[in-house]
């Protein structure tokens, strides 16, 4: 049984609505899936929910209901969110789940009995926003922890801890030796500096169910739920596993009831996540990881935030986006096609509304929507729709852009790929310009000049399409239909110059970004 190339974005915390950057997340998440399928991988994409926690309690009591029937609420619109934004994830995690909580609690026990545990009584400050103990350290200088903390209580009780510290080397090595691991490079500079200068302090993993209830009982101690990020994590294996993976089975002494398959899928091969969480995925994962004797994911890919006119994004001052109003208003591809076109993964980046219109305006409307239809338009009236004799004069710059877009696509850089791609739409708007098919047409001694220009326009585009279902699926396969060819077109491969059959007939050309009023900046 061959593995799966299997990606994971981080599970959303249900404490709220979705907003621009889970759907940033999950859009880049989804191109590198369906980039991976298009070069001839099985692919095993994950998503889904964090259900657990102080807040989604708190949160519940003051909807008046209870911690589940809020979680389910949420849960139906965080799906529907899924929806919205086109995703091929292959399942969709909720930590409430019981096939969860098995695995949660099998690693657990497995990891008090071989004694990675010990309890311990912890005096200090509490930050229930965070659901996490802050130390003296991170007062400011008027006494106070930063605002980012929410309210901060003296709490002192008795817990469970994990011992971290006693990896913290082991961590340092493997960082060190697999670069790759935890990318940008920035990113995995900023975790060895933490790692090198300070002093590991190992990790609480429970809470009294006397303050929280709403959580996994820890299997060995009732008294106790497990924290939260600890039961998060999990989510990556515990799908594996209650997908029959061996690996991950066998690792955590999982006895699930139900197998529904068989499928090879640790380790990961991506974790895709936000740069607000990479100390949870870059320090406590591993560690988590080496203590159940399971191989570490190959690679973090972090991703940074966004800005919305150059503030952050704050639902009081109304300084947001909303997605799904933006895809209901400029179609789901505009959308995709801004979020990756825009940010590169790992830098913050800056929605403005004008430069959003401006991207559509200029790349999808004018540059490849422009293309698309005056190829097929001219193929049309000139040709009744016919597709002439192969001829290759745009062939090289074809294989060019696709062959970078491939490179671009294995190294999961996505902004480069539709640079690449963008090559081929400008390169073929110019070879309109320079040829002047129109003015061919009126000269009946140009007719076979003319059926090479239009051969290497209407090729252009299929090629295009073929190189663009991973960002904007919709798009190429409405290019697809417009071509009235009927074959998938969800493998790179195809994007090999000469798959239009002379005598081919093409379908109606349609309008694929129509024109809109620009709003001004």
């Amino acid at each position: 049984m061959s593995k799966r190339f299997y990606i994971t974005t981080a599970i959303d915390y249900v404490n709220g609505q979705p907003h621009l950057g889970h759907a940033y997340e999950k859009v880049i998440a989804d191109v590198i899936a369906r980039s991976r399928r298009a070069l001839g991988e099985e692919v095993f994409f994950l998503t889904g929910l964090d259900e657990h926690g102080q807040k989604v309690q708190q949160a519940a009591q003051a909807d008046g209901k209870s911690a589940q029937v809020y979680c389910d609420e949420l849960a139906a619109s965080w799906t529907a969110f899924v929806g919205k934004l086109g995703l091929t994830n292959d399942d969709f995690v909720r930590t409430t789940s019981s096939r969860h909580k098995e695995v949660v609690q099998a690693i657990l026990t497995k990891l008090h009995v071989e004694g990675h545990f010990y309890q311990a009584s912890t005096e200090g400050f509490y930050s229930t926003k965070e659901e996490t103990f802050v130390t003296e350290k991170e007062r400011l200088p008027d006494g106070t922890f930063p605002a980012s903390y929410g309210e901060v209580v003296k709490l002192s009780e008795t817990n469970w801890y994990f011992k971290l510290g006693a990896h913290q080397q082991w961590l340092i090595d493997h960082i060190e030796g697999n670069p790759s691991f935890i990318q940008p490079d920035y990113r995995r500079n900023e975790v060895l500096g933490f790692l090198k200068n300070n002093t590991l302090e190992d990790l609480c993993i429970s809470r009294p169910a006397a303050r929280l209830t709403w959580g996994i009982p820890i299997p060995f101690d009732p008294a106790y739920v497990t924290y939260v990020w600890f039961d998060a994590l999990v989510n990556y294996i515990s799908v594996p596993a209650a997908r029959g993976d061996s690996t991950v089975l066998a690792a955590t002494n999982s006895q699930l009831s139900t197998l529904n398959s068989q499928l090879s899928l640790w380790p990961a091969d991506v974790h895709v996540i936000g740069k607000d969480i990479v100390k949870f995925h870059a320090v406590y994962w591993p560690i988590m990881l080496k203590a159940m004797g399971l191989p570490l994911p190959s690679q973090l890919l972090v991703h940074g935030w966004w800005q919305k006119d150059g503030a952050k994004m704050s639902k009081s001052t109304g300084n947001v986006v909303d997605p799904v109003a933006v895809i209901d208003d400029w179609g789901l591809d505009a959308f995709r096609f801004y979020v990756v076109r825009e940010l590169d993964i790992g830098p913050d980046g800056n929605w403005t509304d004008a430069g959003f219109a401006a991207r559509y305006q200029a790349e999808l409307a004018n540059g490849l929507g422009n293309l698309v239809n005056r190829s097929l338009s001219m193929l049309k009236r000139y040709r009744s729709g016919v597709i002439p004799a192969r001829h290759d004069e745009l062939a090289a710059d074809a294989a060019k852009a696709s062959a970078d877009t491939v490179k671009h696509l294995r190294a999961s850089e996505l902004q480069a790929g539709l640079h690449s791609i963008w090559t081929l739409v400008n390169r073929a708007n110019q070879y309109v310009d320079q040829t002047a098919p129109f003015k061919l047409a009126k000269d009946p001694a140009q007719a076979a000049r003319l059926d090479e220009v239009l051969y290497n326009l209407v090729e252009s585009c299929r090629v295009l399409a073929v190189l663009l279902h991973p960002f904007i699926p919709g798009t190429a396969a409405k290019i697809y239909a417009q071509l009235n060819l009927s074959a998938t077109l969800d493998k790179l491969a195809l994007s090999v110059w000469g798959g239009l059959q002379p005598g081919h007939v093409i379908g109606e050309p349609a309008a694929l970004f129509p024109r809109r009023d620009t709003p001004k900046a």
